[in-house]
């Protein structure tokens, strides 16, 4: 997380960062908000989606890179599921043949 430019103000809470990142990895791996700010202690809940968006930011160039990555793979992965029922097609052909 980024840190902070001005000293949390009087009667505010400061979560450690290593509470921040396990927080934002719980949202990605879908748990809600709401559980998880419940099950981590953290009010109000509007923390997590700002930690999650700073988190997003940091991650941007990576994430974007690694996301088209996997469309092209994705992709490549149906064509090959495609080539391959065509080649199950022509194997039953093939063989009722003799």
């Amino acid at each position: 997380m980024k840190p902070d430019k001005h000293p949390p103000k009087p009667g505010r809470r400061v979560y450690p960062d290593e509470l921040k990142k396990e927080a934002v990895q719980l949202l990605l791996d879908g748990h809600s908000a709401p559980s998880v700010a419940r099950n981590l202690g953290i009010r109000p809940t509007s923390l997590l989606y700002r930690w999650k968006a700073e988190a997003l930011d940091q991650q941007g160039q990576v994430a974007s890179t690694l996301e088209a990555r996997v469309r092209q793979l994705e992709e490549q992965l149906r064509r090959t599921e495609r080539e391959r029922d065509i080649l199950k097609k022509a194997l039953a052909i093939f063989s009722q043949a003799t």
